[in-house]
């Protein structure tokens, strides 16, 4: 009876003393609620969770990277970014004054403001974004820098594979990130083999049994290319055989991808240097060959790219959500496969709408994850009554990570509306400046939403009580997710 007793007397100094390190360590009142209801609840699953993934790692930098620049240029590049900075600023507050102040969000990033001489081309799905990848990556001549969330070891896979093997044998410089969850598949495959051809492949945060708890939960999910420092890729498509409908999958794939020629490559080779510099415990640093001086385009776009995750003080890829969606007057259309939006980006959007503004968004009829649309689910009725649109898509599956504003400012990159996008996975988002982008995507929208069913305000409110609960239940562990 006695060693019953102090088995329970352990047991809840164990519980208290967990639930005590998740307040002090959980800077969100939200999450925090979440895993203290876990722990208390469900004691030893709950704990289980918390440990594997609720730790605040970006409190603890367990990542942490920078560039060098040498000091007889140091000085040099300082005058020129400074310069530039407020040149872009000037430019953005003439052309665009809802939305310049996007631009003044990361003023302790050395280059995270919008850059001028930039050409853009939207590439719709797979079918679009792999040809001209594939003949982007054909004409280097100097580097290939490509970092991705998954890479698979299948037919689109390996003849990108096979150009990389290529190119390095012609003596250009090919480096790969990949994630070590993510492109499981190529580890012991693809990897070795290029590597053996001149590649340098290397997986972002390897994952080993030891670590995998905390290294699980914090993924690369950023998919960039660049090419001789100056063309660049970004979006949602990963490579692999299912993006691609010309190959006839049993699923198709909507997503979307930007093809981006100009100075945003000085910003997403940063991006992918710190990255490299990390994974491969080298010392790539900046030089001409990385970081070249760019002519007038025909279009002269202004793009700017916003990087978060695990490395940054705040969630700055969510600001700029937020930002955004508060700088709007006329609509917002947003497209996204994992709507488990904060609460402050759920406000922002209700205050929009209160203010006039049309919000439209767009998201899976069909999902790859059925607990994850059900907590998307619990979020509609809050929108839907605020008066906001909402389309299930029923075409396939949306994949798609796309914002426009206004039909001025759009926002494409890897970043989901979810808790994990913001908090816990290392994203890349580009904010285009340009009305004609901003508007092509908004027509892409509209052509979407004719394979989609408008949710009805009325009938979804009036859904079975079991599934809205069942649902609700669900939302609970929304911020984990």
């Amino acid at each position: 009876m006695n060693l019953i007793l102090i088995i329970e007397i352990l047991y809840v100094l164990l519980v208290t003393l967990v639930v005590i390190r998740i307040v002090y360590d959980t800077d969100n009142p939200t999450k925090t609620a979440a895993y203290i209801l876990l722990t208390v609840f469900l004691p030893v699953i709950g704990m289980l969770v918390y440990f594997s993934v609720g730790l605040n790692y970006r409190k603890k930098k367990l990542y942490s990277k920078k560039l060098l620049i040498d000091n007889h240029r140091s000085e040099e590049i300082r005058r020129f970014i400074s310069t530039y900075r407020l040149q872009s600023q000037k430019e953005l507050e003439n052309q665009f004054p809802n939305f310049y102040e996007l631009n003044l969000l990361y003023p302790h990033k050395p280059l995270g403001f919008a850059t001028g001489k930039n050409q853009t081309e939207i590439l719709f799905n797979g079918e679009e974004k792999f040809p001209e990848l594939i003949k982007a990556l054909k004409a280097a001549k100097h580097h290939i820098h490509i970092e991705y969330y998954i890479y698979e070891n299948d037919k689109t896979g390996n003849e990108i594979a096979q150009i990389l093997i290529e190119k390095a044998k012609e003596g250009v410089e090919v480096r790969l990130i990949y994630d070590d969850f993510g492109s499981r598949s190529i580890r012991k495959t693809m990897v070795p083999k290029l590597r053996k051809n001149g590649v340098k492949a290397y997986p972002f945060y390897e994952i080993a049994f030891i670590n995998f708890a905390n290294r699980i939960n914090y993924r690369n999910h950023r998919k960039l290319i660049i090419i001789d420092a100056e063309t660049c890729f970004i979006g949602g498509i990963n490579i692999s055989d299912k993006y691609d409908n010309r190959l006839k999958n049993k699923l198709y794939w909507r997503d979307m991808h930007f093809k981006i020629k100009g100075e945003a490559a000085w910003r997403m080779q940063g991006i992918f240097m710190a990255d490299w510099n990390f994974c491969s415990g080298e010392n790539l640093q900046p030089g001409l060959d990385y970081f070249k001086k760019h002519e007038e385009t025909p279009e002269d776009n202004w793009v700017q790219l916003v990087s978060s995750g695990p490395d940054s003080e705040q969630p700055e890829i969510l600001y700029t959500y937020i930002q955004a969606i508060n700088s709007s007057v006329k609509n917002i259309y947003i497209t996204t496969p994992y709507f488990v939006p904060t609460v402050e980006l759920l406000s922002a959007l209700q205050i929009a709408i209160r203010k006039g503004v049309e919000v439209h968004i767009l998201v899976p009829g069909i999902s790859d994850s059925s607990i994850v649309n059900a907590v998307s689910k619990s979020h509609y009725a809050d929108l839907l009554k605020a008066g906001a649109k909402i389309y299930l898509y029923n075409k396939g599956f949306v994949h798609a990570k796309t914002m426009v504003c206004d039909g001025e400012v759009s926002i494409i990159g890897t970043a989901n509306l979810d808790h994990r996008s913001f908090e816990l996975n290392f994203e890349v988002n580009a904010i285009v400046y340009d009305k004609s982008i901003a508007t092509k995507l908004q027509q892409i929208f509209l052509s979407d939403i004719e394979d989609a069913t408008q949710i009805d305000s009325e009938k979804w409110a009036n859904r079975p009580k079991t599934k809205q609960f069942f649902e609700k239940v669900l939302r609970i562990i929304g911020p984990l997710m």
